[in-house]
């Protein structure tokens, strides 16, 4: 008597594409994605578009891969609203969101695709499947490739237990992360609507539910900079600063750490992204330049105490970061911008 393989009614793969206004350069990241060979899904969300044709172009691609892509047309609810919308419909067993401003290397997304397809015939697919990504800086003309090697055993499966400690820019980002949809499904994640950055819960409250890990280590995803009205420009995050406020909170109250990880080495990493978060909001509202920025500091800072008063003081003594981007005083202050503004021209991380 033979046993069905347990996945074999779904999709190898569901990629969600939120779209909001995107006609532009959606068709970019739609080709990416169908140079993929194998048993894939991609859903594109029309997040309300209302300035150009994106309702229409997502409806023209659906009817030309009608196998492969559906179309999910709902009210603008931003960035996590659109996210949440593509996981209630995936059918896939491995779940990736793909902005739609971004693309995919098409020779490292077949070999990730095969590894998947590895997994999944195994009968036990592992929950979080992480592969580099590659910052396209389009006015310089240049990219910079983030890559795991040193924090993540490389091509083969592995726990929390043997994760080493994470360098600069090695923190695991919805550009690297594949989780497999049940994870997500099982973790409870709910990303909060019409707010920006949610991206930073997607990778962070879904992680204790993460037992297996693989590393893969390609180029697979293509993360495009230079857009001015993209959501990581300074200026564009200044005016948003109320919603990485809210990212923070939703972050802070997600887990108690160190218990809440279930595991003392994902405890710290999670501990060490907080603090990053934390990071850039202390240093947002800084550039704020007004007092109700410094006010928003203080209201965040005292959240965190409210909800821990020992993960307060672990922030803030222990992480570099958070230190640097809190200093007390006028000059401390203009010390933790001149800080930050140098590790920007490092790191180009914006």
């Amino acid at each position: 008597m033979t046993t069905e393989h347990p996945y074999k009614s779904q999709k190898e793969i569901t990629f969600v594409i939120p779209c909001f206004n995107s006609a532009e350069y959606m068709d970019h990241c739609i080709d990416s994605i169908l140079r993929g060979k194998g048993n894939i899904e991609i859903i594109i969300v029309n997040d309300g578009s209302t300035k150009d044709n994106t309702a229409e172009k997502a409806d023209e691609w659906a009817a030309r891969h009608p196998e492969t892509i559906k179309v999910i047309h709902q009210e603008n609810k931003g960035h996590g609203g659109a996210v949440m919308a593509g996981l209630r419909e995936a059918s896939g067993v491995y779940f990736k969101v793909v902005d739609s401003d971004d693309w995919l290397d098409p020779v490292a997304l077949n070999l990730t695709l095969s590894k998947l397809r590895h997994f999944i015939a195994s009968g036990s697919p592992v929950d979080l499947v992480i592969a580099n990504y590659v910052y396209e800086h389009t006015v310089s003309g240049t990219q910079k490739v983030i890559k795991y090697r040193g924090m993540l055993p490389q091509n083969r499966v592995f726990t929390w237990n043997e994760v080493g400690f994470s360098g600069p820019g090695q923190n695991i980002l919805m550009h690297s992360a594949i989780y497999r949809t049940q994870v997500l499904r099982e973790s409870g994640l709910d990303l909060p609507e019409h707010t920006f950055y949610v991206d930073n819960i997607f990778v962070y409250q879904p992680l204790p539910s993460v037992q297996t890990l693989f590393y893969l280590p390609v180029n697979l995803y293509r993360y495009f900079i230079g857009r001015e009205d993209q959501s990581v420009n300074e200026s564009v995050q200044i005016k948003r600063l109320d919603q990485q406020m809210r990212v923070t909170r939703i972050m802070v109250e997600a887990h108690k750490l160190p218990e809440g990880a279930g595991n003392r080495r994902l405890a710290g990493y999670m501990e060490q992204y907080l603090g990053l978060i934390v990071t850039a909001s202390s240093i947002f509202a800084l550039l704020e330049g007004t007092e109700k920025g410094l006010r928003m500091r203080r209201e965040m800072w005292e959240h965190i105490d409210s909800v821990d008063p020992i993960l307060k003081a672990r922030l803030g003594l222990r992480l570099p970061l958070v230190l640097g981007a809190n200093l007390p005083g006028p000059i401390g202050r203009r010390t933790s911008v001149a800080l930050y503004r140098t590790a920007r021209k490092l790191y180009r991380f914006n």
